[in-house]
């Protein structure tokens, strides 16, 4: 079956723009990041042709494989998104994917890790923190309490440079379930902007296919969707 990505996105984009004017919002101000985990590099062509930039991946191995090994000469430059739990032995491989920017700093370990690599190959690292803001046992990310404990040292890492927060809601088919996930991370935001003022916490990550709408009406700068894009995913994982 034949994937109208170009249509798809185009229908995402206009329902972005229309959940933003709705909130009294600017449209620009919201990225889409086209999620593309375990669909072929085929895709990612077809979305690029569409004019699709920033493209999410969860596994590194698979970002590298698909963005460095298939797309390292693709032009347009796909900028990518690095937006699943990163394990510590594949931290390295998450290095050298070169990612715009890391979603899901959900540990200090991690952030030392990443850090300590980014020392030494003499880059900087974008990155948000994930927040489990409604606690679920299956999420990954912090918990509000103890990111705001962290936060002295991670933003004392020399090589990570903060941007904001992310969070993903428990799953429910109702998208308006996801709001109150949402309105909390950006409270929590706000509190960390003031609490923090020196850090970068203009980002936040939030909203998927199912429920990027609701997002935007509360706040998102970033959503990330992938199935209404690209469908369903039939590939392994």
């Amino acid at each position: 079956m034949t994937i109208p990505i170009a249509d798809n996105l185009l229908r995402v984009r206009h329902r972005i723009a229309a959940a933003a004017i709705k909130a009294g919002r600017d449209p620009g101000e919201i990225s889409l990041v086209a999620v593309s985990k375990t669909h072929p590099w085929d895709f990612v062509v077809a979305a690029l042709a569409a004019g699709q930039l920033d493209f999410g991946e969860n596994r590194p191995e698979e970002a590298y494989a698909k963005f460095i090994e298939q797309g390292g000469a693709a032009s347009p430059r796909p900028r990518l998104h690095l937006i699943g739990p990163i394990q510590s032995r594949k931290a390295t491989i998450a290095l050298t994917c070169r990612p715009v920017l890391i979603h899901s700093i959900d540990r200090p370990k991690i952030a030392r890790k990443l850090n300590g690599l980014a020392v030494a190959a003499g880059v900087t690292l974008d990155v948000l923190f994930e927040v489990n803001v409604s606690g679920e046992v299956s999420k990954f990310g912090f918990d509000p309490d103890r990111l705001t404990a962290a936060l002295p040292e991670l933003l004392a890492l020399p090589a990570l440079r903060s941007h904001g927060l992310m969070t993903i809601p428990p799953f429910d088919a109702d998208p308006e379930a996801a709001r109150p996930v949402f309105r909390v991370l950006r409270q929590l935001r706000d509190q960390l902007q003031q609490a923090w003022p020196q850090a970068d916490w203009s980002q936040l990550s939030m909203g998927m296919s199912h429920d990027f709408e609701v997002a935007v009406s509360e706040g998102a700068t970033i959503v990330r969707v992938g199935s209404a894009i690209f469908g369903p995913r039939t590939y392994p994982t």
